[in-house]
């Protein structure tokens, strides 16, 4: 079955710079589309959504011109870096969603205070999303679940995916009080989750058993309807490969229907980032 991958990184250290990849030697190298899609479409992977790697603020639009501007034909959009928090916000995201192959915007958060996104200009600009259709990818971790449903509270007519399954202590197993809060998360209609991440948040002999937990009860809280899949390429290499992780994937979902897998791995996302078929 075809995959629309929702989250790959691609680090090109010749082009840009990447200030947190001091504090991640394990991946501070060279990850091109080519070496990405040479593993990928020998996986099933038919399309790629760039999402943005936190580059140096001040080169947020030229990654993003960067990766829409032919440089690989798999590429299917862009979700690009942005900062809501800042007044100039405006100017900078009008120029965004004019980019073609922009499907929405992230700010990273699960890095960040939290009182970063809780300002009444966060949400403000982010409300300006829904004009133009644009999406905003949330990654908070377990313990910032709360204050992100807040945000989106503020932003009932926003679009948003909440990343990496909410950035879970896989290894530690702690699916408590983090099972709550996706509960809570997942009442509000305008949020879909993203099924990525997880294997690096997990041990470096993790199983799919250690996983399995985490994913079921995404996708039960979520529903079949409000879920995307992504490979969090390079980061999911910290304990994994690529190939791994679609195969640990293949068998969490083994039991559900091929419409239900349809829909996990390129139907939902075609139709919430506006991609081929679905847009």
């Amino acid at each position: 079955m075809r995959i629309l991958d929702t989250h790959l990184h691609l680090v090109y250290l010749d082009k840009f710079s990447y200030p947190w990849l001091d504090g991640a030697p394990a991946l501070k190298h060279q990850w091109s589309v080519e070496s990405y899609f040479a593993e990928a479409e020998k996986l099933g992977i038919e399309t790629a959504l760039h999402m943005e790697v936190d580059v140096a603020e001040q080169e947020m639009e030229d990654e993003t011109r960067f990766v829409l501007g032919n440089l690989h034909p798999r590429i299917g959009g862009a979700i690009a870096a942005a900062r809501p928090e800042h007044v100039d916000f405006p100017r900078h995201f009008e120029r965004l969603a004019a980019m073609p192959g922009v499907k929405g915007i992230r700010r990273i958060l699960h890095t960040q205070p939290d009182e970063l996104s809780q300002g009444d200009l966060f949400a403000a600009n982010l409300r300006r999303l829904t004009a133009h259709g644009l999406s905003f990818d949330l990654c908070v971790r377990a313990d910032q679940l709360p204050i992100g449903r807040a945000l989106v509270a503020k932003c009932p007519d926003v679009t948003f995916v909440m990343d990496h399954c909410g950035v879970p202590d896989v290894a530690g197993q702690a699916l408590d009080p983090w099972r709550d809060s996706i509960r809570r998360m997942a009442e509000l209609p305008n949020v879909n989750a993203k099924i990525s991440g997880i294997v690096a948040y997990a041990k470096p002999d993790w199983r799919v058993a250690d996983l399995r937990p985490f994913v079921e009860h995404v996708i039960d809280s979520f529903g079949w309807d409000r879920v995307v899949w992504g490979s969090d390429h390079p980061v999911c290499t910290l304990t994994a490969n690529l190939t791994r992780w679609v195969e640990a994937t293949h068998q969490l979902i083994a039991g559900a229907s091929e419409d239900e897998k349809a829909r996990l791995l390129h139907r939902n996302a075609e139709r919430l980032y506006r991609v081929g078929a679905g847009a």
